[in-house]
């Protein structure tokens, strides 16, 4: 068990490594945002290159940040029922859930963006626009590393949900599953 925790350290530190980098482009999207505006506002000066790189920086940050957000807890959930669950249900639900739902989900993805990826880097894929960005392959190859990143997400958390149910207490207490989230102690 603790080779698997170990494993489960270093996919969920892969994730945050990812998802720390994705961060900083947030400041790159400002930046063409913020030039885009400004050459259209008072330089009536329209930019298809802008506007697309918008999208593009938009989608890499949200893909980049996929895993991060799913290991911190960060991503949507339905409340509704996991706020009344302690954490051996919690680690049931997130185990069941990742195996059944989230990597084959992950997997399908990888698969069809794989060869969405490939048609478009075989064709030299461009913008539809004639003043768009070319390499459309370069924000499509991100689908792929995206949901790459949130499978290794998914792994970590699989994992760490395994420790907690099966594991030795020492490293139970470790994962993500120990942390409060019996405050109302219902089962």
């Amino acid at each position: 068990m603790h080779g698997l925790y170990s494993i489960s350290r270093y996919l969920e530190g892969v994730s945050n490594l990812v998802g720390r980098i994705g961060v900083w482009l947030i400041l790159a999207l400002m930046i063409v945002i913020v030039t885009d505006v400004t050459l259209r506002r008072w330089f009536i000066i329209g930019s298809t290159k802008l506007q697309e790189l918008e999208w593009h920086l938009h989608g890499a940050l949200f893909l980049m940040c996929l895993g991060w957000a799913y290991t911190k807890n960060a991503h949507v959930r339905i409340e509704l029922l996991s706020e009344r669950w302690n954490s051996r249900k919690a680690a049931i639900v997130e185990l069941l859930g990742c195996l059944l739902f989230l990597l084959p989900y992950v997997s399908a993805i990888l698969i069809f963006g794989w060869d969405y990826t490939a048609y478009s880097i075989e064709y030299n894929e461009a913008s539809a626009s004639a003043t768009g960005l070319p390499y459309r392959w370069i924000i499509k190859s991100m689908i792929v590393f995206g949901f790459g990143v949130l499978g290794i997400a998914g792994i970590s958390r699989a994992i760490d949900s395994v420790i907690y149910l099966f594991g030795p207490q020492d490293l139970a207490e470790k994962t993500f599953f120990s942390k409060p989230h019996d405050q109302s102690g219902a089962s």
